[in-house]
């Protein structure tokens, strides 16, 4: 059985039907120039994702920064027009949705955003930041909303007094607390967690992190968690999208993408990632050049020009099987089926679990 991205969502099986399931999504924004603002091209920020999330399931999206890890979340909370595609909650069409249908839908998906700063009204009390949801759904009326906000603080670690407080007065890791608190006043099933600790001290982040992951056990919870730190997403989630110039090239589950990882541009990342062992032996895989534009991006694979796995095959393959691109002034030989066809993502295991979009994934080096 082949998946592809255009076809099937690769997901974990026994859970049933996924809470989320997004198809095809494109998210391109245009590129304006000249008194007429004419449009010129387009930033290609996400191009052709499908995944899909099961109820109560986390799964990571990881990618280096500017890939479209949060446009992707973005795109699926209509925060930004999509493009392209289609995203069905609980077998709803996201996109579809009339204003009624998607002020009920915004109950049931959520986000929390990187700055906690920027993303808290600095004019707002914390009481009203967190009350302003509640009373807009009219889930309650007079004390029962200051009842539920006390509720809310209490749950995120916080003490009922701080209502009354603005968000300045807070640290970093309280004002994330802050606005996990306001993505759950709502009481939602699905929330975008928009790299949620990577502005945080390493020991406030294992605090937010036990704290989502506390909620999701007591709630029944399922996360999106974009992140690039490999680290925090094999502690947190169950399975790993990996995400590279607006594309998944690599989804497994997260021991099959830390023990097992098929693309080269997942290797690459892992090798770059800090391990605690003094006896790591891991070699690193060094990237050429820098990651290409999503204005222009390269024909066939995206990642053709930066990979070594098709420089490698290269060396050994015939004239005919081989083309020259430029890298950072550089002529490069490389695969021309990399440079001519764009792989798609498919199945490389027998559980249909494991996906990859690399036409070369099974004469990677272990």
């Amino acid at each position: 059985m082949t998946a592809t991205q255009s076809t099937t969502h690769p997901r974990t099986p026994d859970n049933g039907k996924p809470l989320v399931e997004v198809c095809n999504l494109k998210t391109h924004f245009p590129v304006k120039r000249g008194l007429l603002r004419s449009t010129v091209g387009y930033v290609k920020a996400v191009d052709d994702v499908s995944f899909a999330v099961d109820k109560g399931e986390t799964l990571g999206l990881v990618g280096e920064s500017g890939c479209g890890k949060s446009t992707v979340g973005r795109t699926i909370l209509r925060l930004i027009p999509a493009t392209q595609g289609s995203v069905a909650f609980d077998g709803k069409d996201v996109f579809a949705a009339n204003r009624d249908e998607l002020k009920a839908l915004r109950r049931q998906m959520q986000i929390v955003f990187q700055d906690p700063v920027g993303s808290l009204n600095p004019r707002m009390t914390v009481g009203r930041i967190l009350s302003e949801p509640i009373r807009v759904h009219k889930l309650a009326k007079g004390n029962a909303v200051n009842e539920r906000v006390a509720q809310l603080l209490e749950r995120v670690g916080l003490s009922p007094d701080y209502a009354d407080r603005y968000p300045h007065e807070f640290s970093g890791g309280q004002r994330q607390r802050i606005g996990i608190a306001r993505a759950l006043s709502l009481e939602p099933r699905f929330i975008v967690c928009d790299e949620p600790v990577s502005a945080l001290d390493v020991s406030i982040q294992s605090q937010v992190l036990n704290l989502l992951s506390d909620l999701q056990q007591e709630l029944g919870l399922s996360y999106l968690f974009i992140a690039h730190n490999l680290a925090v997403i094999e502690h947190f989630c169950d399975r790993v999208a990996v995400m590279y110039l607006g594309k998944i090239v690599e989804l497994a589950g997260r021991d099959a993408i830390y023990n097992q990882p098929r693309h080269p541009y997942t290797k690459a990342l892992l090798s770059a990632a800090p391990s605690p062992s003094v006896d790591d032996n891991r070699q690193r895989v060094v990237l050429p050049g820098e990651v290409p534009s999503p204005i222009n991006p390269p024909s066939g694979c995206a990642f053709h020009e930066r990979c070594p796995l098709t420089r490698e095959l290269a060396r050994g393959a015939g004239s005919g099987d081989v083309v020259s691109v430029t890298v950072m002034g550089e002529p490069v030989r490389v695969m021309a089926r990399c440079v001519n066809q764009t792989p798609v993502l498919e199945t490389v295991t027998d559980e249909s679990s494991h996906c990859v979009s690399c036409h070369y994934h099974d004469q990677s080096k272990a």
